[in-house]
């Protein structure tokens, strides 16, 4: 187990594969831990350095008072790859990790090589909404959202799997100021001018049962950046590496070998 003692929170994070490899950095959801990718692991293949962490109130990192901004979730990963001494990775990014992927490419450049955007956008809702579920979680914890996240994050069949109460059980047990802090950070975020200036190669994938951010959402995101591919996930909803994790693989290595190539 490792801990990195950063300046606004501790984070947890797993370093595996080849330390002199090529480095591939994986950015979780609201409300999930590093244990997202647990199912693409096996599929990637030997030689990459595979990096995972806890974003701040999450998982086993601190949980900081909320509110978050943007710039401090970016900062976290940020000082965790300067820590890490990474340059020139490949940032994959699901929802609001696709959107600290955006910040930090803008940011530092020598950080990112490429960009997979996975079920996220240049803007995600609109203040009011993020407004009414930090509300909710004030007042009921983040159990109060849990049943209405299952329906938005996965497919009808797959909330009918017994899997379902462990992805119900992993979003209950964050803390309740991570999820609204990370939900204030979404809230004061529109990536649109930045991520528009982009000129790294980029992936993004949606899923076609994406309740959180619909595959029209990810595909207008993708066309911000120039040169950017689009591939879409049929049956599988907000989180497809963790339903459909064989085709997320696919197009994640398929990316790789291309990018390895230019």
């Amino acid at each position: 187990m490792e801990m990195f003692q950063g300046a606004g929170a501790d984070l947890h994070y797993r370093d595996d594969g080849d330390p002199a490899g090529a480095p591939v950095v994986f950015v979780n959801s609201l409300g999930t831990d590093l244990r997202l990718w647990d199912k693409v692991m096996p599929l990637m293949p030997a030689g990459l350095r595979l990096i995972r962490y806890d974003k701040r109130g999450h998982g086993l990192s601190s949980a900081p008072a909320a509110p978050y901004s943007m710039g401090a979730l970016i900062a976290d990963l940020e000082a965790l790859l300067d820590h890490l001494e990474v340059r020139d990775a490949v940032l994959v990014g699901c929802s609001i990790g696709g959107m600290i992927t955006q910040g930090l490419a803008t940011k530092r450049l020598d950080l990112v090589r490429a960009m997979v955007l996975s079920n996220t956008a240049a803007k995600i809702g609109t203040p009011a909404l993020w407004a009414d579920r930090i509300a909710a979680v004030e007042t009921g914890g983040v159990e109060a959202l849990a049943d209405a996240v299952m329906e938005r994050w996965f497919s009808k069949p797959f909330r009918a799997s017994p899997e379902l109460a462990a992805w119900r059980n992993m979003l209950t047990r964050t803390p309740d100021a991570g999820y609204a802090g990370c939900s204030a950070a979404i809230s004061g975020t529109d990536f649109f001018t930045t991520t528009s200036a982009l000129t790294l190669p980029s992936l993004a994938i949606a899923g076609s049962e994406d309740g959180s951010t619909p595959p029209d959402l990810v595909r207008e995101t993708a066309s911000l950046v120039k040169g950017s591919r689009f591939e879409l996930i049929r049956g599988a909803g907000h989180l497809p590496m963790v339903e459909k994790p064989e085709a997320f693989a696919r197009h994640l290595l398929g990316f790789l070998k291309d990018i390895a190539h230019s």
